[in-house]
Formats: structure tokens, C-alpha cells, sequence
């Protein structure tokens, strides 16, 4: 300010001195008055430079402006810089939030006052049935036409959740989304969207699996009780008490097979994943499985044609119980199923690659293909009074699952309905050695090449 003060009196100085000097008071007066007139003018073409920069918005480069003009551009580019600095790191903070946002396994939509979509991320497009680009700016309530949203939407409750049915939902295959919303700023909603589908089929399948045991459990011991109460209470012939005593052993058993399925299922979900160092002679396996299978015909009085291919001289690496209970439960099953005359066909198979595959093969009635896909559910029978005809209690594919899919292998179902069934499973190379070689040999045999027979 100084500076500018000075410079003025400079002008003024110019301008005054010479003329009073030369022309006395008077013509000193106008020299005062040129010289303020001098320095505005020199003022206002500074100022006008500085508009002029001001106009072009180039704030990088400063104009070269003398004086309180220059100093002032000089501060408000430094201000300038730093403002957009600052806006640069927010606006990166921005581009980091929202991408952590589109990174999210979870739905994210951001809503207006008037509930219309200012911005979402592709999960909650997704989930939504929405387009990122098209949407935006429409009433959300318009695009999800779910009479559950609408009703959620209208109470604006940040404590509840909301479970809609997810686009392509069907009843074979449902989805579900759970949505949540949240209110923040002035006016404007968060909402989350999250799919559940996995979450409700879990608790679905938990609730029928409780019911189901329940009811398994609760026949036979419902047969229990009232054959022990009879015999309690009157006195019965010997022939219809050893009768009695039968069926009760019967039902005593059934229960002991359900809870023994269970226990295996529950360690099979619960124990670390079998290793390599336990290995098991495929002959043997198949052997043991004869003899099951010959035992379960003979108690269901059962004339069938059991034929046991050759089996490969191999080994495989697993859990030779695991192994064991799950072809078991496959020939179980195919003798159990196919009816008195037919025939059931196991065999051991070595595939191109070291492989080596189980099969089971029966001509029983078949299973119709829209039940495929749910056989290896807990307790999910076709026909449950044949079941119980054949005392299955609805776990042994269950428990073939679990087997196959913890020794790294591929189970295959395969049937056409009234022409029998072909079940088994794959296991691979790595699981598989010749009989007679060594683990080391095994891993050093190239991955085209077939096992050793």
C-alpha cells in the first residue's frame, strides 16, 4: 500500500512540480491534476490486463503486471492453485469411494429427496434389474415393481430389511434380495441391496432337514412305543411276541442306520480334507462292496444278477473308509431300487490321464430328469414310500457328495426313467498310482498318459 501511495505522489510530483516552476500557482495545480490522471490511467490499463487474464482462465502463468494489480493476480493464482489442489485430492477421494463402492459385493443406490436414482453401482444394477446409465433420474419405485419394495419404500424404516424376488426368479430356481435403506444428507436415501439367495436356501434346507429328521426319527419310535406298550400290558402268544420283538428290532435299527448316517455326515463336513498317504487297493474296495451288496439283496429277498467287472490293479489316495461308504451307498442303492430279476453292474474304469472312475450301473425304473438334480439333497426321495420299502433313509447320495467332493473328484448321475441308472464317480490322476509302484513313481507319470492296468 505504501508502494501505491508513493507512486501516486510520484505522478503527482511529475506532473505539478515542472508546472508551477515554469507557469506558477495555477499551471502547478493542472501539473498536480495530469499527473493524478496519469496515474489512473496507468492503473486502470493494469487493471484491465488482470481482467483480461481473469477472462482467459489461464491461471497457470501470472501476467506481468507492476504494482498493487501485479501483487494481487500474483495472490489470487496462489489461491487459484491451491483450490484446485485441494479439489484434485477430493475429487481423487471421490474416484477411490466410488470405486471401492463398484468393487462391492453388496448394492449401493443413492437417492434424491424425490427418491430418483442419482447414482448405483453394477452389483446393485444386478440385483435390481437396472441399466447404470439409462435409470439414473427415475423414480425407483417405478422400476422395482415388487408390492413388498413399494410398501417398504413408503415406511423408510432403517432397522428392517426387505427380501424381494431377484430378476429371472422362478420357482424351480428362485433368487432372493435383501434390501435396506438408510437415510443421510438432506432428504436423500441410501440403498443396499444384498443377495440372499444362498442365505435362504440354506435356512430352507436347515428347517427341512430338522423336519425330516424329526420325522424319520418319529415313525420308528412311534412303532417302538406302541409295541412296547402292547406288550406291557397284555400277555401275547410267543409266535406274536417274537413277531413283535422282530419289528421293534426292525425299527431299532432303522434309527441306528439314520443316526449313524448322520454322524457321518456331520464328520465329514467337520474333518480336514483326506491327504495322500493313505492308499487303497481298488480290488479290495470293490470286494467289500460285493459282499455289502449281497447282503442287502439277500435281506430284501432280492434275486438280481450282481456282476463286479475285473478290477484294475491300482490304488487310490484317500480315505479308505470315505472311499469305501461312498461306492457302498451307490450299490446299496442300485440293489435296493431295481426289482427282483434285474441287474446291477459295478465297475472300476482307468481313464486317459490317470484317472480312474466307479460306476454303477442298474436296470431299475429309472429317475425322471427334473429330480436329478436335488437326488444328492439331505433326505430328498423320489418316492418316499419305496424308500422306506427298501430302508433308505434319504443320506446316501448325500453322502457320496460329500466324499467325492473332499477327495478332489466329479460325481455322475446319470438315468432315463423307466430304463435304470447310472451313478458313480471320477477321481483324479493325482489320487491314482498302479499297484506296485510308489507314490514318487505316480507323480513323476506325464499327465496324458493312462495308469498302469
Amino acid at each position: 500500500m505504501a508502494a501505491r501511495i508513493l507512486a501516486f505522489l510520484f505522478c503527482m510530483a511529475i506532473g505539478g512540480v515542472p508546472g508551477w516552476w515554469f507557469g506558477g500557482f495555477r499551471v502547478g495545480v493542472l501539473g498536480l491534476l495530469a499527473g493524478a490522471i496519469a496515474w489512473a490511467i496507468l492503473e486502470s490499463l493494469r487493471a484491465l490486463k488482470v481482467r483480461r487474464w481473469l477472462r482467459r482462465g489461464d491461471y497457470r502463468t501470472v501476467p506481468r503486471v507492476a504494482g498493487l494489480w501485479g501483487e494481487a493476480a500474483d495472490r489470487f493464482r496462489r489461491a487459484l492453485l491451491v483450490r484446485e489442489k485441494q479439489a484434485a485430492e477430493a475429487e481423487h477421494r471421490l474416484e477411490d469411494f466410488l470405486a471401492a463402492l463398484r468393487a462391492s459385493p453388496n448394492g449401493v443406490v443413492l437417492l434424491d429427496r424425490q427418491a430418483r436414482i442419482e447414482w448405483l453401482n453394477e452389483t446393485a444394477a444386478a440385483h435390481l434389474g437396472l441399466d447404470p446409465g439409462r435409470d439414473l433420474q427415475q423414480y425407483i419405485v417405478n422400476l422395482v415393481r415388487d408390492p413388498g419394495f413399494a410398501a417398504f419404500f413408503q415406511e423408510t424404516s432403517a432397522n428392517q430389511d426387505v427380501v424381494i424376488a431377484g430378476p429371472g426368479s422362478t420357482a424351480a430356481r428362485p433368487r432372493k434380495i435383501s434390501l435396506r435403506l438408510h437415510p443421510y444428507g438432506e432428504g436423500r436415501m441410501l440403498l443396499l441391496s444384498r443377495d440372499v439367495t444362498a442365505v435362504e436356501q440354506a435356512e430352507h434346507m436347515r428347517r427341512d432337514f430338522v423336519a425330516n429328521v424329526s420325522h424319520e426319527i418319529r415313525t420308528p419310535l412311534t412303532v417302538l412305543s406302541g409295541y412296547v406298550e402292547t406288550m406291557l400290558n397284555l400277555e401275547l402268544p410267543a409266535e406274536e411276541r417274537k413277531r413283535y420283538l422282530q419289528t421293534m428290532a426292525q425299527q431299532a435299527q432303522r434309527m441306528q442306520t439314520l443316526v449313524n448316517d448322520l454322524l457321518t455326515l456331520s464328520r465329514l463336513e467337520g474333518s480336514p480334507l483326506p491327504g495322500a498317504a493313505e492308499w487303497t487297493d481298488v480290488a479290495q474296495l470293490l470286494a467289500q462292496c460285493r459282499q455289502e451288496a449281497e447282503a442287502i439283496a439277500s435281506a430284501l429277498n432280492k434275486k438280481l444278477q450282481l456282476r463286479f467287472a475285473p478290477a484294475p490293479e491300482a490304488l487310490v489316495a484317500g480315505a479308505g473308509g470315505e472311499l469305501t461308504s461312498a461306492l457302498s451307498n451307490l450299490v446299496g442303492n442300485a440293489v435296493r431300487y431295481t426289482p427282483s430279476g434285474g441287474s446291477v453292474d459295478v465297475a472300476a474304469t482307468l481313464l486317459p490321464g490317470g484317472r480312474i472312475e466307479f460306476s454303477v450301473k442298474d436296470t431299475g425304473p429309472g429317475v425322471a430328469p427334473e429330480h436329478l438334480p436335488r437326488l444328492t439333497e439331505r433326505f430328498y426321495r423320489v418316492d418316499r414310500s419305496r424308500s422306506r420299502e427298501t430302508g433308505g433313509t434319504g443320506l446316501g447320495l448325500a453322502i457320496v457328495k460329500h466324499v467325492v467332493q473332499r477327495h478332489g473328484g466329479e460325481l455322475k448321475l446319470e438315468s432315463t426313467l423307466g430304463a435304470g441308472s447310472s451313478f458313480g464317480f471320477v477321481l483324479p490322476a493325482a489320487r491314482v498310482r498302479a499297484a506296485g509302484s510308489t507314490p514318487a513313481d505316480s507323480a513323476e507319470r506325464p499327465a496324458t498318459e493312462p495308469a498302469a492296468g
